[in-house]
């Protein structure tokens, strides 16, 4: 039996050192993105890492600097479909909505396995997942259809978003307001899962449920910090494991 190494290739602007990665006790290396002046080097950047054998999965850092944002898109079409351990390209987000195997995008994916800890059987199961997000809530809702849960989706456009929450079994939040999932709108024993992380004037993280108010009520919560990111972290290194068997 051969033993791989996986390396998860990691692109960001320089705002996300190394050091916030050694905790991995992983393999992984960082490519920096330059931004600045006429010329960028990000396309080549994010191309080089598809030629290496010594890579098997590529991330990137998200959001991407103000300075190239528009093409967070074509950016991560650049990266190798089977080595896309943040399963954000079209191809792996296609083969998640067709219902085949792929890599799948790590936060929803470990969103899912917190829920499954909880509820096994999710069949039937009322879920409202609160964001539309292209990175969070549209995969989520599409792992918890593919669990056979009846799904509703809600945004900021939505009207009367208590209403909606009140019949969840499963309420998943993403939606980058900190507290905006109140006590009174969660029935008794909904599976609550935050997702976000709001950074207040204080320095503290607050998710995007009011903890306190929530956690009588819930037969399981996830708090912030502490919750969800750690599940991301694992399911990304289980990607990039994923990943290295493709090659």
């Amino acid at each position: 039996m051969t033993t791989i190494e996986s390396v998860p290739k990691i692109l960001n602007d320089g705002k996300f050192r190394p050091k916030n990665f050694e905790n991995w006790n992983k393999v992984r290396e960082t490519m920096f993105v330059h931004t600045r002046g006429k010329h960028p080097n990000h396309i080549l950047t994010a191309r080089r890492p598809n030629e290496d054998p010594d890579v098997h999965g590529i991330l990137m850092q998200l959001p991407l600097p103000a300075a190239i944002r528009g093409e967070t898109t074509r950016l991560l079409e650049m990266i190798a479909p089977e080595k896309d351990v943040d399963g954000l390209t079209t191809t792996n987000m296609g083969r998640l909505m067709a219902g085949m195997d792929g890599l799948v995008p790590c936060t929803p994916q470990g969103a899912l396995r917190l829920i499954k800890e909880v509820c096994p059987d999710l069949s039937g199961k009322h879920a409202v997942v609160l964001g539309r997000s292209l990175l969070f809530g549209k995969p989520m809702q599409q792992l918890l259809l593919n669990e056979d849960c009846t799904v509703t989706q809600v945004h900021s456009r939505s009207v009367d978003l208590p209403s909606y929450v009140r019949q969840a079994d499963i309420v998943v939040a993403a939606v980058g307001r900190a507290e905006m999932v109140r006590g009174d709108w969660v029935k008794d024993g909904a599976i609550v899962i935050d997702v976000g992380i709001n950074r207040m004037d204080d320095g503290k993280l607050k998710g995007d449920v009011a903890f306190d108010e929530v956690v009588s009520k819930a037969s399981a919560i996830t708090p912030v910090p502490g919750g969800v990111g750690p599940m991301t972290i694992a399911c990304l290194l289980a990607n990039t494991v994923k990943a290295a068997s493709f090659l």
